[in-house]
């Protein structure tokens, strides 16, 4: 039996700790040797619960202490660079949460700095690897429903983002924390770029939550027109309250392909006739995308083990980026943003 892919998890918060769960429970040709976390009683609590023996408050102790073959990268957005560059020069593969960077310069030094040192860098967008996800993209390929036509995909939160993700002065908001996702789909299964966007935003809920912070927002709308002349748009609520609910509608020249649904299990309860039919509903991002995340994540074990490229990279986290910024000049300016714009600067 070969040796199991070492992997360093840096962040041992929520999206650390799914990873780590993944990779110890679902993927025997991986194994979590280590984790950071600057945070102690966080770090001590996930390494406790999966029996990861290497614990750090930092990569550079980590890369002194214990050998390891690639990273899990689920920081804070700002930090994404530094320690993708930080791993990258010291031979590491790199899996990386979205969104990928603050900026196309830094996604492009990310990126030279895999090539140059001969390394992964895949990107999490765990709907490539969902099962539901990847059905419908194999039945679009194959023309089902003809060329897609437009494309209606929505991400909607139920719970406020933490503080940095709220400040468009260290994140670029909602449409980059929350919906990275919708933007990667609307790109994968139209299989065309950004040509234009449009987007409008509100700050509804915020009062009542008593967020102050200058540009927040909390419901988007996006008009994306592609490449080849096909329509996406985007909806983005965060926080919608009532649960995690991802969904897409595909329209293609020959009939529509919707993905998802807003219950959470095919049972239905009815035990008042007032209240009526209840049925559960997704109420996290884990639940919706379980096998998504175990399967993007053996996907990085396989690329390392086997030297193959991942299926989704740099390529498409920079695109994801490009729409975010398109879309975040587009309601500050009050106006469509061609990605030109973006994309020469």
């Amino acid at each position: 039996m070969k040796n199991p892919v070492r992997v360093c998890v840096i962040g041992a918060g929520r999206v650390g700790r799914l990873h780590s769960a993944s990779i110890t429970r679902y993927i025997p040709g991986g194994r979590v040797v280590a984790i950071v976390d600057p945070v102690a009683e966080v770090l001590e609590t996930t390494a406790n619960e999966f029996g990861i023996e290497g614990r750090f408050a930092s990569l550079e102790q980590a890369l002194e202490k214990v050998d390891f073959e690639g990273v899990v990268v689920t920081t804070p957005t700002p930090m994404h660079k530094p320690i993708t560059l930080l791993a990258a020069e010291h031979g590491k593969h790199v899996f990386l949460e979205k969104p990928m960077a603050l900026s196309l310069p830094e996604c492009d030094d990310m990126l030279a700095a895999a090539r140059r040192n001969q390394v992964i860098l895949q990107l999490g967008f765990m709907r490539r690897f969902d099962p539901e996800f990847m059905t419908a993209a194999k039945r679009i390929e194959s023309g089902e429903i003809g060329q897609p036509m437009m494309i209606k995909t929505l991400t909607h939160g139920p719970g406020l983002p933490p503080p940095w993700a709220r400040d468009l002065t260290t994140s670029n908001g909602n449409l980059a924390e929350v919906n990275s996702h919708d933007w990667d789909t609307i790109r994968w299964l139209m299989a065309s770029d950004y040509e234009r966007v449009y987007a409008e935003v509100a700050n509804v809920k915020g009062r009542l939550h008593n967020i102050d912070t200058p540009g927040y927002y909390d419901n988007a709308l996006v008009i994306v027109r592609l490449a080849s002349g096909g329509l996406g748009m985007i909806s983005s609520i965060c926080p919608c309250d009532y649960g995690y609910d991802a969904r897409v509608e595909i329209h293609g020249e020959k009939g529509i392909m919707m993905i998802g649904d807003l219950r959470g299990q095919a049972i239905v309860v009815c035990t008042d006739r007032d209240q009526g039919l209840v049925t559960p509903i997704y109420r996290t991002w884990p639940e919706r995308f379980a096998w998504g995340y175990v399967h993007e994540l053996e996907h990085f074990v396989q690329c390392i083990a086997t030297g193959k490229e991942p299926r989704v990279g740099a390529t498409e986290g920079r695109w994801a980026v490009a729409g975010v910024l398109a879309a975040t000049r587009s309601f500050q300016e009050q106006r469509p943003v061609s990605l030109e714009e973006i994309l020469s600067r």
